[in-house]
């Protein structure tokens, strides 16, 4: 691995990205049991409730969840920032959200008026107190990395689609649909997906590609280019949309090439690696770059079907490509923070990173995860599929949690032993710079 232009000394203390790394995969499980009880024609219907809740556990609860914890980490350690009250700022991000997002299904599946309005309420404290923290934060950086910008434009669109979904709960909740309702939720879907977490993930991976897989770094036009025109093809989209909606396919072309590009730079990167070696998580990018290639190219394919397919392409980019990469990188990053941690108070004799997760249950969560994928696809045309889609998409999600958990008891046993070497001097003298 690459650690260099790491800033270590401002990691903050492992229970923030824990918080949320733990509590992820349990969103997952109660998606999939939500799936499971569902039926394939109502799924097929994007505006559905049971569509929106599934939808939501799944893009806040699972990779939300992993996206806001991995941000804690890496911002501090990337761009050498410090959140402000990191423990009582995540801690009270983390409870809003859990809070909220049970509260949007209780409210919308029975019809709860008063649940609805606790969402709105919790969901716009949590995701508003972490958005507006870190980018208050990110303000004072002075080494604008391709990474800090990346996370910088994906979090602006994330505190937009906040705002945007706010309004649209709002209106759910005092049941007054209005006209312009099914457009904005149009835009909050697709800046959600390419806006925030397309933008992220491309920014990280710029760090995350030669720090963790020995990869080649991107090109300086990739670095310095791509975020701003992502960024400006969905802003240009979303007025072709609104105002003339027969050219805002030109907008789509635009956005859809850049990341057919980016998954095809992706793989070729993972064939010029430096050390070659395949783990479960490269098996994530590649199967990533592949559902991200089908899922641009149908995108836009579904622009002459009257969107007939919009759904498909959710389960491909959506699942196949945000989904994947989250996965893949929490394989990596949980392993990492506690070997990190556990050496920066004295700890030594503790398993490497590769050896804290049982790798052939990772292989295994991989295959039953990618097989719920492929099965939810294809039972738009077999409904019967859905239910064993379902089981084995629920299977890959406890697999996923018992993985996560596993790393976090490694840490939780250590720490109550007595350390190799005693740090306190060391930590003494950083705190007094």
């Amino acid at each position: 691995m690459d650690f260099n232009g790491l800033s270590i000394n401002q990691a903050p203390p492992i229970s923030a990205p824990f918080r949320f790394f733990l509590t992820a995969p349990i969103f997952g499980i109660l998606a999939g049991i939500l799936i499971y009880f569902s039926d394939a024609t109502i799924l097929m219907n994007r505006y559905s409730i049971d569509t929106i809740v599934i939808t939501h556990f799944i893009t806040i609860g699972l990779f939300g969840f992993i996206m806001l914890g991995a941000l804690t980490q890496m911002l501090p350690v990337l761009a050498s920032i410090k959140i402000a009250k990191v423990r009582v700022v995540v801690a009270l991000s983390h409870f809003l959200l859990v809070v909220g997002l049970l509260s949007m299904a209780f409210g919308m599946e029975l019809g709860l008026k008063p649940f609805m309005l606790l969402a709105m309420s919790a969901l716009g404290g949590g995701f508003l107190l972490m958005i507006i923290s870190i980018l208050y934060a990110i303000k004072d950086v002075e080494n604008f990395t391709a990474t800090i910008k990346g996370m910088r434009a994906s979090l602006v669109f994330a505190l937009l689609i906040v705002l945007m979904g706010l309004f649209l709960l709002y209106e759910y909740a005092v049941d007054s649909v209005s006209s312009v309702h099914f457009s904005l939720a149009n835009i909050h879907s697709v800046w959600a997906v390419f806006g925030f977490a397309g933008i992220l993930i491309i920014g990280v991976a710029f760090q995350v590609l030669p720090m963790f897989y020995v990869a080649p770094r991107f090109k300086q036009f990739c670095k310095k280019r791509v975020v701003v025109l992502i960024s400006t093809g969905l802003v240009i989209w979303m007025l072709l949309n609104i105002f003339v909606n027969e050219y805002a396919l030109v907008a789509k072309l635009w956005i859809a090439t850049f990341f057919w590009a980016f998954a095809t730079t992706v793989w070729i990167k993972f064939n010029k690696r430096k050390r070659p070696i395949s783990d479960v998580t490269v098996w994530y990018w590649r199967s990533a770059s592949i559902f991200l290639t089908l899922g641009s190219f149908l995108w836009i394919f579904d622009e002459f079907f009257k969107h007939e397919y919009i759904v498909m392409v959710g389960i491909l980019i959506g699942g196949g490509f945000i989904l994947s990469i989250m996965i893949g990188m929490l394989y990596k990053i949980v392993p990492f923070l506690v070997w990190f941690h556990l050496n920066a108070k004295g700890y030594m004799n503790i398993p490497t990173i590769n050896e804290m997760i049982n790798k052939n249950l990772a292989k295994i969560q991989f295959i039953l995860f990618v097989v719920s994928l492929i099965g939810f696809i294809f039972s738009f045309y077999m409904p019967h599929v859905l239910k064993y889609s379902a089981l084995s998409f629920i299977m890959s999600m406890i697999l996923l949690e018992y993985n996560v958990v596993t790393v976090a008891m490694v840490y939780a046993k250590t720490i109550k032993t007595k350390p190799d070497f005693d740090m306190s001097a060391f930590n003494n003298i950083q705190e007094e710079k």
